[in-house]
């Protein structure tokens, strides 16, 4: 079975496993080498924090201060102790293919796959700067290593974050090689190499030349806990990795106005050169895949379509805001089932061929017309696949009659098969559970007092007849989302959920 391009539901990740290495010989290598080895490679992370300390004293996070020989010397020492740690680690020596451009060519690159902390190599051999959340400045001794490269913080608390990332790497891109050049992972997330997943747009935004860079592990993989992949890694004899400079890429006027078809276009040719497959799937789809809660999506589910949808469309902006906007205007046009034109109309697109299949997902009876209400719940799901409870208080809200605030079986049914992203659902048994006073009808409260007791409700009710998690399925099922309408651009990735067996 082919693997998932993502970590699973247990977030695991690729490591390099040499195809002789039984578990005895990870048993005397944990009692032997591994301790001796984590001291050294912690040990060299501690020496290390003075120099990165020094050369940080005085820096403006505006500006970039004039070379000096002292911190010339601490750059120099900071690469030999990081080399050294990594040697340390079993990594002996790096192959390193294709000619590095400064940063006055190419200030940004672009890393793929990205699959392990391991990743960090490049980064420290070239001292380039990264993008990395604001909280890790805050770290003993790693955040003094971190802030010397000079990244770019993200806030998870601002709300503008996005914006001000995005505007502060333009900046930097648009500085003349003044700056150190910046590092990005595109893919925005950690898989297993089996493909290369959508890049997000950043990197490409500031519309500038990008050297594209791909990384190689060449021993044989298998699937690790995040926890052990440290661990494991430090077992082995020799881990060997490859970096490969590719030559550089510089946009078109057509992709320096349009960053999604630049960042595509760069994945291609990075997909060429590690000969693998490309999908459309995303970040956003990991973490709709692996979101908890009593809704969790299934690895048949057709809103991974949408969501692809959704966001090339560019209705994933404003998140929240955007759905409980959508969900008042729903309330007032329920009674109403729209063709494409009034679908547009609502929600102030022109008509186009993806718009056209985004309505053909909730064109159930085949008639042109769609509820609106089944609409917003998918993108509700999509914008926030963590929240399943706030998603189903919005739907309630939509499908309650006003007189008592209830619902009936059947609108209990499209709330939970638009939710799921299935073809059908049955929820007489579900609804029986629910409705113990036998009224037909049940309100908000009732479901959620029954959510408490159940929390894996879906699954008990819904899907255990439809899915196992030892059969995952590779071809998503329809519910009014069309099958036929589903697609990823290279058969050989498969959906979320999937596992990945042993080469």
């Amino acid at each position: 079975m082919n693997a998932s391009p993502f970590d699973s539901v247990s977030r695991s990740l690729s490591l390099l496993l040499p195809p002789t290495s039984p578990l005895s010989q990870i048993g005397v290598m944990t009692v032997t080498v591994f301790p001796v080895r984590l001291f050294f490679a912690v040990f060299l992370m501690l020496l290390a924090w003075p120099f990165a300390f020094a050369a940080s004293l005085g820096r403006s996070e505006l500006a970039v201060e004039t070379e000096t020989w002292w911190r010339r010397i601490c750059d120099i020492a900071l690469r030999v102790l990081m080399r050294a740690m990594w040697f340390c680690g079993g990594f002996h020596w790096v192959t390193v293919k294709g000619e590095p451009a400064p940063p006055s060519q190419a200030p940004i690159l672009t890393l793929a796959p990205h699959s392990s902390y391991f990743d960090a190599i490049p980064i420290t051999m070239t001292m380039a700067s990264i993008v990395m959340k604001t909280e890790s400045k805050n770290i003993p001794v790693w955040g003094t290593l971190i802030k010397f490269i000079r990244p770019v913080f993200v806030s998870r608390s601002d709300q503008d974050s996005r914006r001000k990332t995005v505007e502060e790497i333009k900046r930097r891109a648009h500085a003349g090689g003044e700056w150190p050049q910046i590092m990005i992972f595109p893919e925005g997330t950690c898989t297993n190499r089996s493909c290369l997943i959508t890049f997000k747009p950043g990197a490409f935004i500031p519309a500038v030349p990008v050297q594209p860079v791909v990384l190689r592990y060449p021993n044989k993989m298998v699937n690790a806990q995040l926890s052990s992949i440290l661990w494991l890694t430090l077992c082995q004899f020799h881990n060997p990795i490859e970096i490969e400079y590719l030559p550089l890429y510089t946009p078109s006027e057509e992709e320096k106005n349009n960053p999604a078809l630049f960042a595509n276009n760069v994945r291609r040719i990075m997909a060429k050169a590690l000969e693998l497959p490309i999908t459309d799937l995303s970040f956003d789809d990991c973490q709709l895949s692996q979101a908890k809660g009593p809704l969790r999506v299934p690895t048949n589910s057709s809103l991974l379509q949408f969501n692809r949808l959704a966001r090339r469309l560019g209705l994933r902006t404003g998140t929240t805001d955007t759905v409980l906007q959508q969900a008042s205007r729903a309330r007032n046009i329920w009674g109403y089932r729209l063709g494409l034109e009034d679908f547009a109309q609502y929600l102030d697109l022109p008509v186009t061929d993806m718009l056209t299949e985004l309505h053909s997902l909730f064109n159930q009876h085949g008639d042109g017309q769609i509820d609106v209400r089944e609409y917003v719940i998918a993108l509700s799901v999509v914008c926030q696949p963590s929240k399943a409870m706030d998603t189903l208080r919005l739907a309630f809200g939509m499908y309650e009659a006003k007189e008592d605030r209830a619902i009936v079986e059947k609108e209990l049914g499209s709330i939970l098969r638009t939710a799921l992203g299935v073809a059908e659902v049955d929820v007489t048994e579900l609804f029986s559970a629910i409705d113990t006073l036998d009224a037909g009808k049940i309100t908000h409260d009732d479901f959620c007092r029954f959510v408490v007791q159940h929390p894996d409700f879906a699954q008990e009710y819904l899907l255990s007849s439809r899915e196992t998690p030892s059969t995952p399925h590779t071809v998503p099922l329809t519910n009014g989302f069309s099958v036929e309408h589903y697609n990823t651009e290279e058969p050989t990735c498969s959906i979320p959920g999937q596992k990945k067996k042993e080469d």
